[in-house]
């Protein structure tokens, strides 16, 4: 999936983090279980822990600044800016009536960095952090998708990632997170729900972006109109997190009573859903008994 050609897009949107160093003491351990309490269960621990201090620190080198078009197709970092600048528009016009649209901080680093949810490293992959509203990654997870785990990549694969991740945070300002139910899992789970609800938004968001104008760029549409490849691409990286995926690629058994995020088969399911059918409604896990 291509930004369409026509101007430029604007910097500012997100945060360059360079190397983090650790904590004096254990605030570096610290932080880290606390954030992994947080991703396997939902719960923030932090301030329990550690009195709300985080665990280590990482330098903010600055953000990401103006992009052409040729770059967002090109350079990873450019990419997530302006991904997540097509998906701040289409969230602001997609949120339920009387949900107020607060844009999430967007994050990049490299080795480690401190959230509102604990000390988090580059090993930890992309995740959404709702005490601070924060998206982060390191865009070499892409990578390691590839490497270790035999994902196809592709641009449109990038950008599910980054648009669920923003689909937590919209979870977040609907009262989705605080209503569910994450301290579990097993594959009818609240958790599970949590997660593929995130890839049916991802979806929604792939089908609409070749349609929305780019407010920056009147007359001109975020996107290209994905191709088969590309959404066969963005379907691969679905699958790739799938629980019993990555429960085989680990040499284990797979076991849905451990599911957090849901097979590859669901999360494939959940975006086409998304994509197809466009709406919140369609989009509503909780409501459903096949998952």
């Amino acid at each position: 999936m291509t930004f369409s050609e026509g101007g430029s897009f604007e910097g500012g949107r997100v945060r360059r983090h360079g190397r983090g160093r650790a904590a004096a003491g254990g605030g570096g351990l610290i932080g880290i279980i606390a954030l992994a309490i947080y991703l396997f269960t939902g719960q923030d621990v932090s301030g329990v822990l550690d009195g709300g201090q985080p665990g280590g620190q990482s330098a903010p080198t600055g953000d990401v600044g103006a992009c052409t078009v040729e770059q967002a197709n090109t350079d990873p970092l450019c990419r997530f800016s302006a991904t997540v600048q097509s998906l701040d528009a289409f969230w602001q016009a997609t949120l339920p009536a009387g949900t107020a649209f607060v844009a999430p901080t967007a994050n990049e680093f490299t080795g480690g960095i401190a959230t509102g949810c604990g000390q988090a490293s580059s090993s930890t992959g992309p995740f959404y952090c709702p005490a601070d509203q924060g998206i982060y990654l390191d865009v070499s997870f892409f990578e390691v998708l590839q490497q270790q785990f035999g994902a196809q990549g592709g641009p449109l694969a990038e950008m599910y990632i980054y648009a669920h991740e923003y689909g937590h945070h919209v979870q977040n300002l609907t009262g989705v997170f605080d209503a569910a139910d994450r301290s579990g899992g097993g594959a009818e789970s609240d958790s599970v729900r949590v997660e593929l609800q995130a890839d049916c938004y991802a979806g929604m968001w792939a089908g609409d972006a070749a349609t929305r104008e780019d407010p920056d760029r009147p007359g001109v549409t975020f996107l290209e109109p994905p191709t088969a490849e590309e959404l066969a691409q963005a379907l691969d990286a679905a699958a790739v997190v799938g629980d019993d995926h990555i429960q085989e690629q680990s040499g284990g058994g797979v076991n849905p009573d451990t599911w957090t995020h849901g097979s590859s088969e669901q999360r494939q399911k959940w975006f086409i859903i998304g994509y197809e059918q466009g709406s919140l409604a369609a989009c509503d896990t909780f409501a459903t008994a096949d998952l």
